[in-house]
Parts: C-alpha cells; structure tokens; sequence
C-alpha cells in the first residue's frame, strides 16, 4: 500500500460507522424517469426503474468523437461524449448493443470494436446513477448522426491532441462541458502549474 493511502473499511465496518447506511431508503417523490430519495439525513435522486446509461468513448485515427446538445437542467448546450439508457426500450439490453444503437443515432458512425470499460458513477454523494464507459474503435461512417426526431445534436470530431484548445472555445462560446471529459483533457489538467 502506498504511503498516506489508508485501507478502505470492510463494507460491514462501513455500515456501522457511517450515519444513515442502515437507514431504509424512502422515496419522497417519483416522475416518469428520475426519483428523489431519502435515506436518513441524506437526500439523492436516481432514475426510475433501475434503468443505467452506456457513455461511449469513441476514438479513430488520434480523434475522439464529441456531442453537443442543448441540456434543459444547466440551460445552456453542453459538450459531451456520446451516450444513452440501456433498457429504457427493452429491458434485458446490454451495455454493448445501447453503445451501439446511441453511437449510430447520435453520431451516425458504427464501431467495429465495442469494449465494456466497467461501471462507473455519476456523483456518489448526490446520484445513485450509473454509467458503463464503452469504448468504441474502428469507426466508419454509416449515416448523418443528429440523434432522434426530438434531439438536436451536432457532432464534433475532434483530434486529441487539440482537446484542450476546443474545450476552451466551446466555454467561450457559453457551453457546458460534462465532467467526463475530464478523462480526455488530464494530460493537460495534470500538467498544470499549481498555484
């Protein structure tokens, strides 16, 4: 183990030391898609029905392909990498073939290669929300991309190598950025002089 790294609790430790982890989860409210929840003291939402998302890292010849959408929770378009549910349609979905649907519909691109990255959460202290991060390679060109009747979504194609200029500009021009686009810009966020 690493120094000033400390063993994490056994997940029974855990329960009896953290406030509220035996508590019943209690929902306060429900919608179509996401819900509020309440355990003990502590307040999250999650969606409805246990539905998960397939987030797709699709990358071919140094570039990585990028969405941008307008967001109604933030206000505004956001940057983001292509993604969608997994069994908002049909319940027994896998991961691979939502990655493969989403990448299609929102990209207009098809993978040879779709690799299951593992599970990962959204914000533990706020969501109970999931995603599993899809890798997509040999990509070609099958159709215009846009997303569904209801979507307005353009895509970016952008080399990774220029990852950090384009953020940059796309914050200039008032856009979000999703938090997972951090992964493609921490060469540049680690070598950052600190302050």
């Amino acid at each position: 183990m690493s120094a000033g790294v400390n063993a994490p609790p056994s997940p029974a430790a855990a329960a009896t030391t953290v406030p509220d982890a035996d508590a019943p989860e209690q929902v306060e409210w429900a919608g179509k898609f996401v819900r509020a929840l309440r355990r003990g003291g502590w307040e999250y939402a999650g969606r409805a029905g246990g539905i998960t998302a397939a987030v797709i890292l699709a990358l071919d010849a140094g570039d990585v392909l990028l969405v941008e959408q307008y967001r109604v929770p933030v206000g505004k378009r956001c940057i983001e990498l292509p993604a969608g549910l997994i069994g908002d349609d049909h319940h027994d979905e896998s991961p691979l073939a939502a990655a493969a649907r989403d990448l299609k519909e929102e990209t207009g691109y098809r993978a040879e290669t779709l690799e299951d990255m593992g599970e990962f959460y959204s914000s533990t202290g706020m969501l109970t929300e999931s995603f599993t991060l899809v890798k997509a390679t040999g990509l070609t060109r099958v159709g215009p991309g846009g997303g569904t009747d209801h979507e307005d979504i353009v895509v970016h194609r952008v080399p990774l190598a220029q990852m950090g200029s384009f953020i940059a500009a796309q914050r200039a021009l008032g856009h979000g950025v999703d938090a997972k686009i951090m992964m493609l810009l921490s060469g540049t966020l680690l070598e950052r002089p600190t302050a």
